[in-house]
């Protein structure tokens, strides 16, 4: 019997993380996902994740991801095009691939995590047709994202908001890219093979691409959410951050969400919760026997957008924050995997 979704399908046991999909809850590394962001800064829930794959814990510091950072900045000159990619994801992915392995875990994986925020800011800055600016080690992970993509020393309201979002995106068990990164390290690849292998497979529009729709949907809605939603849906179209292959209530990660995006005031929120409000109504009437509620890229949307971030840039900050739980997975398989090798069922002619 095939199982095209493997869905049920155990491939591992794991420290990192844990999905209820029934209640609604997410488990990083032993902390409900809504306290640790509100309590934990970005490096402290990479601590924490590697840690549970299995690094040691305390040599992952804000300074050495900060030098990871600028050890990044000497690489930008080398990326050749890399930067010249219309998709971050795709400049992303290349610029991965020009970081040398090591064969130490634990070092690529702050190498690979101090890397991302500096290659997709640079990205972002040579599309706006402005200079690439240099990180500043000293700074926390998300403010100097920030101030590497806006060019201003951001506000401290969003610092906070975004390193919500990094924490609250770090990692959510056996995703399609955490799969992927799982295969590879499996094979006795580098974990730079791994993360360059789950970025490919995090850009694909069913896995990490929809938060920039979910702000182009808020942009087209208008002044009547209902009739608008209702359109689309005759149209056969997709209502945008609605609906999750894992959970079967509201994602957790949208609350957080929702609540770290409130001090920020943004215009965008209020609109967000009716679109909200009129989807889940609207879809529990036309789709009754199925599940469909704000997933976490309905309010990330809304949060990235308020923190200054271009919406291009959107999918690439997913993978900013995501690095570390897949780093984390690759040391965990490592250290207790085999070489992930599924059946298939042949149906083809015979000879």
């Amino acid at each position: 019997m095939t199982n095209p979704g493997l869905e049920g399908v155990v491939v591992a046991d794991t420290r990192i993380s844990d999905v209820d999909g029934e209640r609604g809850a997410l488990v990083i590394a032993g902390a409900d996902v809504e306290q640790l962001a509100r309590t934990t800064p970005y490096e402290g829930a990479v601590a924490r994740v590697l840690a549970a794959g299995g690094a040691d814990g305390a040599a992952i510091t804000p300074a050495a991801i900060g030098a990871a950072r600028g050890a990044a900045w000497e690489l930008v000159p080398r990326l050749g095009d890399a930067l010249d990619h219309p998709d971050a994801m795709d400049a992303l992915r290349t610029a991965l691939g020009h970081l040398r392995a090591t064969g130490d875990d634990a070092r690529d994986a702050i190498a690979a995590i101090g890397a991302a925020p500096v290659v997709v800011a640079a990205w972002s800055r040579r599309r706006a047709r402005a200079e690439a600016i240099a990180p500043d080690p000293g700074l926390g992970h998300a403010a100097d994202y920030l101030r590497m993509t806006t060019g201003a020393a951001p506000a401290p309201g969003a610092v906070r908001a975004l390193d919500a979002y990094l924490v609250t995106v770090i990692d959510h068990a056996m995703s399609a890219s955490t799969l992927t990164a799982r295969v590879i390290a499996s094979t006795a690849s580098d974990l730079i093979s791994a993360v360059v292998g789950a970025v490919g497979a995090l850009k694909g529009p069913l896995h990490g691409g929809a938060p920039g729709p979910v702000l182009d949907m808020l942009d087209a809605v208008g002044a009547d959410p209902e009739a608008w939603l209702i359109r689309e849906l005759a149209a056969g179209r997709r209502i945008m951050g609605m609906g999750h292959r894992v959970y079967r209530v509201r994602d957790p990660r949208a609350a957080v969400l929702e609540e770290a995006v409130l001090p920020l005031a943004s215009p965008r929120l209020e609109l967000a919760r009716a679109v909200e409000r009129a989807a889940a109504k609207i879809l529990r009437e036309r789709k009754p026997d199925r599940p469909l509620a704000a997933n976490v890229e309905f309010y990330t949307a809304v949060l990235l957008d308020a923190v200054g971030l271009p919406r291009e840039q959107f999918s690439a900050t997913f993978a900013v924050g995501r690095i570390a739980g897949w780093s984390a997975h690759v040391i965990e398989q490592r250290r207790t995997g085999r070489l992930i090798r599924p059946a298939s069922n042949y149906i083809g002619a015979r000879p």
